[in-house]
């Protein structure tokens, strides 16, 4: 992307009327950033859902003035600039509607051809989810994903500490400006993240972390990652936002049970209750799910199948059927083998096992 391109696309990310939704349509008629602000307004008010009150004030120098002053300080604090239409904007992310149109980043973050997981929750975290968090980011250790999370008090900063003690790269994804680091408190582990991940933001160095700005922030968490994990969450918190982002990107979401009397298990329990979420009780659950797999293992289930493999009647059945009609949704693989979903639920872990079937996205399976 050229200097001025950069120039006109943070000029246009500034201007108050104008959201990302707005921005891209601009850009997809205009056919560039800097093409915009060389038409004229009444050619733009002949796009569809662009008005007046959308325009105003997208010709005024005060914009074009704070982008030159923008760019000046994100060239001198070494911040990359991602636009979301080229290649090093997140892949995920750019599947995402109201992704932003710039993002900017500080580290040595890589989001090519890796397994990266939001994790989420809330900031009165209890022993129980510090707990989980260690344990969880120990076993998904060997699959060596990337853990995102928002760098906050409690479960945010549980697992950012257990992710970069396993030597996982983690993306601290702020509500602010990459000229501060919020809360303060959290600067010490800023050379350790940037030195196997890193910090990302849409915000400029003007910007406060005041709340609207987490809120907005947490669709970003949401759409960078192909499932998103709730940890603890009262019945009522931004993870629960979090986790509503997710689901209506279509990203699979899970999260952790607690007691039905536990305060920050309530927002959990009802992600459960009412089929929001997965549940989660370990790392095999998510890989499973998500159809994640050590290279290794892949290798050794192989050499068994080929070997020696026993599948008993039901078994024999599910193979059967996936193997004439290829991959399948459990609920359908129930149905047409006229089995107990909980059954086949557990049939088809003991079949990946046996390496005779491959879990796929979404609770689909198919035959190896």
């Amino acid at each position: 992307m050229t200097e001025p391109e950069i120039i006109a696309a943070l000029r246009l990310q500034n201007i108050p009327n104008i959201g990302d939704v707005t921005a891209k349509k601009l850009i997809a008629h205009c056919g560039s950033p800097s093409a915009i602000f060389e038409d004229k307004p009444h050619h733009l008010l002949k796009i569809d859902g662009i008005g007046k009150m959308t325009l105003k004030g997208l010709f005024d120098t005060i914009h074009l003035e704070e982008a030159l002053k923008e760019l000046e300080f994100l060239s001198k604090e070494d911040i990359t600039i991602s636009y979301f239409m080229e290649d090093d904007y997140p892949a995920r992310l750019k599947h995402c509607v109201d992704s932003p149109i710039l993002l900017f980043q500080r580290g040595n973050i890589d989001l090519k051809h890796q397994k990266t997981i939001s994790v989420v929750g809330t900031r009165n975290v209890t022993n129980y989810g510090t707990s989980f968090c260690r344990q969880f980011i120990e076993e998904l250790a060997p699959l060596n994903p990337i853990i995102v999370s928002g760098l906050a008090y409690g479960v945010d900063i549980a697992v950012q500490k257990a992710a970069m003690e396993h030597g996982l790269q983690t993306i601290a994804c702020m509500a602010h400006g990459l000229n501060q680091i919020y809360p303060k408190v959290h600067s010490k582990y800023q050379s350790k993240i940037e030195g196997n991940g890193g910090f990302m933001t849409e915000f400029w160095s003007s910007s406060r972390p005041n709340r609207e700005n987490f809120l907005k922030r947490n669709r970003i968490i949401a759409g960078i990652s192909e499932a998103t994990i709730v940890i603890e969450s009262a019945e009522k918190g931004g993870s629960l936002v979090t986790a509503d982002i997710a689901h209506g990107y279509h990203r699979e979401v899970f999260a952790v049970p607690g007691r039905a009397t536990d305060k920050w298990s309530k927002g959990c329990n009802d992600l459960i209750k009412y089929q929001k979420a997965h549940l989660l009780t370990s790392a095999a659950e998510l890989i499973y799910l998500l159809g994640w797999e050590i290279e290794e293992e892949r290798k050794e289930k192989t050499v068994q199948k080929q070997l020696f493999v026993e599948l008993d009647e039901t078994e024999q059945s599910i193979y059967s059927y996936l193997q004439l009609n290829g991959k399948q949704l459990l609920d359908t693989v129930a149905l047409e083998c006229n089995l107990p979903i909980f059954k086949v639920s557990s049939t088809l872990l003991d079949m990946e096992m046996k390496g005779v079937i491959r879990p796929l996205p979404g609770k689909m399976f198919e035959a190896v």
